[in-house]
This record gives C-alpha cells, sequence and structure tokens, in this order.
C-alpha cells in the first residue's frame, strides 16, 4: 500500500552523482530494523518515526516512542496524573474483558505475548511488519486468542508518515466473546503536553467537534488529537503537532463510539455498545491508520486520506516463494 498520492510529494531526493545514486539506490527509503532488547525501528530516511517493543516482560506489546515530523515524541508511558494508569503505553492492542479475563489493566495475571515475527517489509514506498501474538490468560498454554497484526508505515511529505494497522483475532476454541466496555481495542495514550487538560491539546472529531464532552462516547469517523510540541529537540520554540486516528469502515459497528478523555487518551470502542462474539471460522479482522502531522488537523486532507485508507485492500501474509524469505506481506 502506498499513501503517496498528490499531497504527499515527497522532499526525498537521491543524491545528482551518479554512482552515489547506484549505491543508495540499493538502500530502501522506508525500514524495519530489529533491535536488542526485542525491538523494532520503524525508518524513514534512515530516522526513526516509532518503536515496537515486544519484549517477554511487558504485559502486552507496544508502540514508543512515536515520533512527530519535527523529532518530537507524541506518545507518552502512563497516565500524567494517575499511578494506577501504567499499563498506558504509547499505542498498544489491548481489550478489558476476554471471556471474562482482563487484558487491558497492570497485573491482572493475563499477557499478550508475541510469539514471533512473520515478516519485514522494506520499500521506498512502505515498510511493514508482521507479527503473531497470543492472548494468555496465566493458567492455560493455549491462548485463549490468537492475533495477528501487520503494521506499515508509509512516508508523506515534510516528514510526516502515517501508521496502518490490520489486526486479526482468532479464537482457539469454536467461539469467544468480547464483552461490553469502553476499553479495547486500539489504544492511544497521548504525550501530557498533547492533552486538552495537562497540556494545550485539541481533540476534535470528523465533523469539526471539539472537546471531551462533544465527542465522548459518540460516533466518529476519526477522532485528532493535537497540541504543541517543540520545533525540535533542544528547541524553546513550539508548533502544532498530532495524531489523527481513523476507523475503517469495514469494521464492525463502524463508526465506533470512542472514548476519549481531556487527559489525554483516545481509542475506539469496538465493543462500547455490546458484547462481540468471535467464531474461529469467523476470524474479526479490524483496521486502523494512524497520522503523525504537524499544524493543526486539515479536515479536506483528512478526508482524503480516509477515503484512499478505505480504497486500500486488506494485507495478507503468504508463504513466500522468493529466496531466503519464508513469508511475504501482500493485498488481496
Amino acid at each position: 500500500m502506498n499513501f503517496n498520492y498528490n499531497h504527499s510529494q515527497t522532499l526525498y531526493h537521491y543524491p545528482s552523482n551518479g554512482h552515489s545514486k547506484s549505491i543508495m539506490s540499493q538502500i530502501p527509503r522506508c525500514q524495519i530494523v530489529p533491535g536488542p532488547n526485542r525491538t523494532a525501528s520503524f525508518q524513514i530516511d534512515g530516522l526513526e518515526k516509532l518503536c515496537w517493543n515486544f519484549d517477554a516482560s511487558y504485559s502486552r506489546p507496544f508502540f514508543y516512542p512515536v515520533l512527530s515530523a519535527s523529532g518530537m515524541n507524541l506518545v507518552r508511558m502512563g497516565h500524567p496524573g494517575a499511578s494506577n494508569h501504567d499499563h498506558h503505553r504509547g499505542i498498544w492492542f489491548a481489550h478489558h474483558s476476554v471471556a471474562g479475563m482482563d487484558f487491558w489493566t497492570e497485573g491482572a495475571g493475563t499477557q499478550i505475548l508475541q510469539n514471533q515475527w512473520l515478516a519485514y517489509h522494506d520499500d521506498d514506498q512502505y515498510a511493514a511488519m508482521a507479527v503473531e501474538c497470543s492472548f494468555l490468560d496465566g493458567h492455560d498454554a493455549i491462548p485463549l486468542l490468537n492475533q495477528q497484526i501487520i503494521a506499515v508505515i508509509s512516508p508523506l511529505k515534510q516528514g510526516a508518515y502515517t501508521l496502518e494497522l490490520q489486526t486479526t483475532l482468532t479464537p482457539s476454541s469454536p467461539s469467544i466473546v468480547l464483552q461490553q466496555t469502553n476499553f479495547g481495542i486500539l489504544a492511544v495514550r497521548m504525550a501530557a503536553n498533547l492533552s486538552a487538560h495537562f497540556g494545550g491539546g485539541t481533540i476534535t472529531n470528523h465533523s469539526g467537534k471539539t472537546g471531551e464532552p462533544a465527542l465522548f462516547g459518540k460516533s466518529a469517523r476519526y477522532i485528532d488529537y493535537s497540541g504543541p510540541v517543540r520545533n525540535m529537540p533542544g528547541a524553546s520554540a513550539t508548533q502544532i503537532a498530532g495524531i489523527t486516528y481513523y476507523d475503517h469502515q469495514d469494521n464492525i459497528n463502524y463508526p465506533s463510539k470512542w472514548h476519549v478523555r481531556e487527559d489525554g487518551w483516545m481509542g475506539a470502542s469496538v465493543c462500547r455498545d455490546g458484547d462481540v462474539t468471535i467464531n474461529s471460522n469467523a476470524p474479526l479482522v479490524l483496521r486502523y491508520l494512524l497520522h503523525s502531522h504537524d499544524g493543526p488537523i486539515d479536515h479536506l486532507f483528512a478526508r482524503t486520506l480516509q477515503q484512499k485508507f478505505h480504497e486500500q485492500p486488506h494485507w495478507q501474509i503468504r508463504k513466500s516463494t522468493r529466496k531466503h524469505r519464508q513469508f511475504d506481506i501482500v493485498t488481496e
């Protein structure tokens, strides 16, 4: 998938020297770079934009940091004022009640564990990662849910980018119930300076409504959380940056009702109004898009990006026919 349409003409240029161009062209613009301590760095032009953390010591994997175009972190570990929210870690997948088991809060005895990575794809247009995870209840070695995650980063202009997240949930038993809750499945904890309460942030939905009272528990095609960040590391001057979080029209209960707070929290609540049953022969597939941008939200661009997202085919993992590769990440 490639989000580099007209709005996003890249500022990237290969050197004019012919020899340098030949060497540089061997390095994909977008890369997934595995690192120590079970991390995977998502990079554009050699600069990290976000990092996937999946060590078994964590209750669940997560993305942290998640950087703006100017290199400032947009997300946070934990709540700015509540120590009982240490399970908030950047951007992550979780659910409060899977067959009565809590896969949301810290210390519940459950764990979402990455079992293996399937594929990393580097390319000039995008980079993609595919992994498999298990929802473990702490008692049985057989997971309650098997989770496949495909994460795709695509560059836009002036250092902005999108992160598409597609997750597939398949129960080990014939069926399982995701019980009614505000909490799950994709969660975002914004940095304190971007929050409406602790910083100077603004929450906005697709129709331009702003603020927690107007947005909490209401349906929206997308939610944007933007606020002040430094112009660059070490600078005293600030600018506006943020994340726009898009629901996909193929998702169950689209457009989702949102759990969004002035303290810097936002999440599309898949089970806001009731239980969702997943059958093993019909896995639950959910797709979301996150846009890291500078400046306040541009609704014209947001609607264009949303439409492109809706038009993109699903991602799939296939056994590779290429040399030295087990799997490929492809579109339908």
